[in-house]
């Protein structure tokens, strides 16, 4: 039986992190500038909440067997081959943009292609965490991922909304383009070992049945399971929401790029902040709690964003809002990569990842519809039917998103406060040991 890995230094860590920080900050920026392209020639939620849907969709149909590569190949060069798939599929774009040819479809398209690569990317990054991270420290490099998604909220959209009336969507890919070289240089220098394989035999599992483990993996441990449940519903509300958030703030304001990038920053301000507490404190002692409190946090940050019509309602509550997302989420990250050994969180990770894209993707599906076709009109001027309705969240352009928004935001809420009542949640910690305490356990009963 070999000895799991012992990491002893965060540098190679770090070194990856630093290059998908500045990935990550030109890929916010396309993604703004082409949200404001397309809601420019559409004027429909649905197209863009499209886009979403469809860079998940392939990410659950190959969900079946990344986890297994992921346990059994290079993680270093599946890190590699994403940014490199990225990074090609922007300069097709951009291609198709120079010849007059860029379409609305084909951002589904690049979704569908960057988000299937991006399965297997995004699984081997967080797969390797706890293999070049001391277990002390899971927490604080968790909340860096954070900082890197938030910092770039900072950055991306004021460079982007300044950029896109000056170099418009071409600029900005050259931009983007630069910053992949960059990540992949980072990552060709940086050294990701591969996990010790507990079980020799688990070498020869037939690919296909990655994910089968996975799933039994997390319901034979019925606090994973209630921790991932949680997660799913919480997600599922979010994540309607959130796609909707650029419609609602165009709509609101008349398609002001300006107050939209003054709000991504907010979140990228609150997004930080939290991370860095988070990094420098080590997080809660209990890390369910900050889990729970994250998700109540932003369920009521969400509530007050959806209700208010200005931004000086809007840029405080999206400080709010984002603030807690790292004490959630590094706080889940930390109860994961303590619970699953290195040699399987790849497939593990996998069915925790499909449950949630699933949900994302009906999440992305179905919010468009619901926004375009029902609230909207619900909350139309002259509509007698609204009532109450109508006084708080008006008639005007965005009246009906918004009232989806803070629908999907209580939703949040509640299902943060439930999660203390569920006992096999609420003592995940104390009822499932730690990896390497049940593996020193097997070690002396030999």
């Amino acid at each position: 039986m070999s000895q799991p890995p012992n990491p002893s230094s965060m540098r190679n860590f770090l070194a990856i992190w630093v290059g998908q920080l500045v990935s990550t900050i030109g890929s916010s920026m396309s993604r703004f500038a082409i949200a404001i392209w397309a809601w420019e020639i559409t004027g429909q939620a649905t197209t863009l909440t499209l886009v979403g849907f469809f860079s998940l969709l392939p990410s659950i149909a190959v969900a079946s067997i990344s986890g297994a590569i992921v346990d059994h190949f290079n993680r270093k060069l599946l890190l590699i081959i994403g940014d490199t798939v990225a990074v090609l599929t922007t300069i097709a774009m951009m291609l198709l943009y120079l010849t007059n040819h860029l379409q609305i479809w084909h951002l589904y398209v690049a979704s569908a292609i960057v988000g299937t690569f991006n399965q297997f990317q995004s699984l081997a990054y967080s797969a390797s965490v706890s293999l070049l991270v001391p277990k002390q420290h899971y927490t604080r490099a968790s909340s860096l991922e954070f900082v890197a998604t938030y910092g770039s909220n900072i950055v991306a959209p004021a460079l982007a909304g300044y950029l896109y009336p000056i170099i418009g969507l071409l600029g900005i890919w050259l931009i983007d383009i630069s910053t992949f070289a960059i990540a992949i240089s980072s990552l060709l220098f940086a050294r990701i070992p591969n996990p010790s394989l507990i079980d020799t035999q688990e070498t020869y599992t037939h690919i296909w049945q990655g994910l089968g483990f996975g799933f039994r993996y997390i319901l034979e441990r019925k606090s994973l399971l209630a921790l991932l449940i949680v997660a799913f519903l919480f997600w599922f509300a979010h994540d309607v929401g959130d796609s909707l958030y650029t419609p609602l703030i165009l709509s609101r304001t008349g398609n002001d790029t300006v107050v939209l990038g003054s709000l991504a920053a907010a979140a990228g301000f609150g997004g930080v902040t939290g991370a860095i507490i988070v990094s420098t404190w080590g997080g809660f002692t209990k890390k369910i709690d900050g889990v729970l409190l994250g998700m109540i946090g932003a369920g009521l940050s969400k509530i007050v964003f959806g209700w208010g019509r200005t931004p000086w309602i809007w840029i405080p509550m999206q400080f709010c809002s984002s603030f807690n997302f790292p004490f959630n989420g590094s706080s889940d990250n930390a109860i994961w990569l303590a619970k699953v050994a290195p040699h399987v969180q790849g497939r593990v990770f996998a069915a925790h990842a499909l449950v949630l894209q699933f949900g994302s993707a009906v999440a992305y599906l179905i919010a468009g519809p619901l926004a375009d076709r029902i609230f909207t009109p619900a909350l139309a001027a002259g509509n007698g039917r609204a009532g109450i309705l109508a006084t708080i969240f008006g008639t005007n352009a965005g009246a009906g998103i918004a009232l989806l928004y803070v629908i999907c935001a209580v939703g949040m809420l509640l299902v943060g406060c439930a999660g203390f009542y569920i006992p096999q949640l609420r003592d995940v910690e104390k009822i499932l040991p730690d990896h390497d305490a049940e593996y020193a356990r097997v070690e002396s009963g030999k």
